[in-house]
């Protein structure tokens, strides 16, 4: 993982004061880096999921990758007003602020076998509602996992019913 954390740039004070920010651009932009992630995440996925779960803007990118990598569909959850479908939405904190996502009605049929994927778990905020959205529709989640973890905000406790992964943790 020293490999892979390495290609994580530190962004001090954004989004905003006192916020340390992990960039992963750097990982993306190394092709080499980018496939290990992605094989190192499918290696750990469980079996006969149908659907991945992300949340934009960077989980799409991984997110997408690792369905792809899996041969599973793709359901995106987007800020309020991005989706052209009816939606199911819910409201959540943030480590920085308060947020809302929405997720299409009919994207997840009752017991579609879920992973949730996001790059950070930071708070576990935006985790816990991708999760509650899922639930909402009727799917089972199989695991949340994530690129990045930031131990010290003790996100994973707002998710601990659920198989948690994160590949790197500061």
């Amino acid at each position: 993982m020293e490999e892979l954390s390495g290609k994580i740039r530190n962004i001090a004070d954004f989004p905003k004061k006192g916020i340390l920010f992990r960039d992963i651009t750097p990982l993306l932009q190394d092709a080499a880096s980018f496939k290990k992630a992605i094989n190192l995440l499918a290696e750990q996925s469980p079996e006969g999921i149908k659907l991945i779960v992300s949340v934009e803007a960077r989980g799409f990118i991984l997110g997408a990758a690792l369905a792809y990598k899996l041969g599973v569909g793709f359901i995106p959850v987007r800020k309020p007003g991005k989706l052209p479908y009816e939606t199911e939405k819910v409201k959540y904190e943030l480590e920085y602020g308060e947020d809302v996502v929405e997720i299409h009605k009919d994207a997840i049929k009752r017991g579609d076998k879920v992973l949730v994927f996001d790059d950070l778990l930071a708070t576990g905020g935006t985790a816990r509602a991708i999760c509650d959205l899922v639930e909402k529709l009727g799917g089972e989640i199989k695991g949340v996992f994530f690129l990045i973890e930031l131990t010290p905000l003790k996100g994973r406790e707002k998710i601990k019913e659920y198989n948690v992964f994160s590949l790197i943790k500061y």
